[in-house]
C-alpha cells in the first residue's frame, strides 16, 4: 500500500501562520492604536473649531433695560451671561476638553472680565453711592469681589485641595445676579446711581489709567528683541487687550447714555463720540494671524503696534474729556 506523500515545505510554511495567533492580535492592536490617535486628533481639531469664539460685536447690548435702570450695568451683566451661558467659558478647561489648547478665546474672555471687574469697582466706590462717606451698595460690592476671582479655576484645584472648589463660572454667574439685583432695585428707586460729572470724571480717570498700564505691557513686548515674526506671547497680549478694550467700549457707550444729560451740559458729546470710535477701532481688530513684525517693518505688520496706537489715542481723548468735565 502506497503511503500518501507529504509536502513538508507546504505544511511547515502554512503551520506557523495557524500556530501564531498573536500576529493577528498585534495587527489589530496596531490598527486600533492608529484609529485612537486619529480619533483623538479629530476630537481636538473639530472641538477647537467649535469652541473657538471671539465675539467683538460692536453693537452688542442688553436685550431689555427697565426704565430708571443703568444701561451700563445691564450690558455688564449681559456680557457675563453671554460668555458664560450663551457661549462657553474656556479659560479654565482641563486637558481633556478640546478647548484646553485654545489661547485666543480664553485671553479674550479674561480681558472682558478684567474690564468688568474694574467697572464694578467704580460702581461700588463712585457711581453707586451718594458720597464717599455713604454706605456701599451690597450688590455692587458683591459683584466687584466676585469678578476679581481668577478666570482659570475649574471645579477642582489640586494645587490647593483635593475637594471641589468654586469654579470661575459659578463666581461670575453670581456676579451677574448681583448686578441684575442692583439694576432691579435701581429701577424701583431703591438704589443709588449718581449721575454727577465728578463721578463720571473719576471713573474715566481710572479707565484711562488702566489703558496706560495696558499700553506699557504692549510697549515692553515691542521693545524686547523677537526671534521672528511669530512668538507664543504676542497673541496672548493682543487678545487680552482686545477683550479689555471691547468691554470698555460697550461699557463707555452705555455710560454715555446713562450720563447723557451730563455730557450735553458739559458739551462733550462730540469728544465722547470720537473717543468711542478710537476704542472701537482697537477692539474690532481681527487679524487672521497676529504678527510680531517690527513697528517700522516693510513687509510684515506689527499688530500690537496698531492696537497700541488706537489705545493711546482713546486714552488721550479720555483725558481731554476729563479736563472738560472739571470745568
Amino acid at each position: 500500500m502506497t503511503k500518501p506523500s507529504i509536502d513538508w515545505d507546504d505544511e511547515y510554511s502554512a503551520g506557523p501562520r495557524r500556530l501564531l495567533p498573536g500576529r493577528g492580535v498585534a495587527r489589530w492592536s496596531g490598527v486600533s492604536l492608529i484609529a485612537l490617535v486619529v480619533a483623538t486628533m479629530l476630537y481636538y481639531a473639530v472641538g477647537m473649531v467649535v469652541m473657538h469664539r471671539v465675539d467683538d460685536d460692536p453693537d452688542f447690548a442688553a436685550a431689555e433695560v427697565p426704565a430708571g435702570a443703568s444701561k451700563a450695568v445691564a450690558v455688564a451683566e449681559a456680557l457675563i451671561r453671554r460668555e458664560i451661558d450663551d457661549y462657553f467659558w474656556v479659560a479654565n478647561d482641563p486637558f481633556f476638553f478640546p478647548s484646553a489648547v485654545l489661547d485666543n478665546t480664553p485671553n479674550f474672555q479674561q480681558g472682558i472680565v478684567y474690564a468688568l471687574s474694574r467697572f464694578a469697582i467704580e460702581m461700588s466706590d463712585q457711581i453707586g453711592r451718594t458720597r464717599g462717606s455713604s454706605e456701599v451698595d451690597a450688590d455692587l460690592d458683591t459683584a466687584a469681589g466676585l469678578l476679581k476671582y481668577p478666570g482659570d479655576v475649574w471645579i477642582f484645584n489640586l494645587s490647593t485641595s483635593l475637594m471641589p472648589t468654586a469654579s470661575s463660572e459659578s463666581q461670575y454667574r453670581a456676579a451677574a445676579r448681583a448686578l441684575a439685583s442692583y439694576n432691579k432695585r435701581l429701577a424701583a428707586g431703591e438704589a443709588v446711581f449718581e449721575r454727577r460729572a465728578d463721578n463720571l470724571l473719576g471713573t474715566l480717570d481710572r479707565i484711562a489709567a488702566d489703558l496706560g498700564s495696558t499700553s506699557a505691557t504692549i510697549d515692553q513686548h515691542l521693545a524686547e528683541p523677537s526671534p521672528g515674526f511669530f512668538d507664543t506671547e504676542v497673541d496672548d497680549i493682543f487678545y487680552q487687550t482686545k477683550g479689555r478694550l471691547y468691554a470698555y467700549y460697550r461699557l463707555l457707550d452705555m455710560l454715555g447714555q446713562d450720563f447723557g444729560s451730563v455730557l450735553g451740559d458739559k458739551q462733550v458729546v462730540s469728544a465722547w463720540t470720537q473717543m468711542l470710535d478710537s476704542i472701537r477701532q482697537a477692539a474690532v481688530l481681527d487679524p487672521i494671524v497676529v504678527m510680531n513684525g517690527a513697528p517700522d517693518g516693510v513687509y510684515f505688520p506689527s499688530h500690537l503696534a496698531v492696537q497700541g496706537f488706537y489705545l493711546l489715542r482713546a486714552r488721550t481723548q479720555l483725558r481731554e474729556i476729563s479736563n472738560i468735565l472739571q470745568k
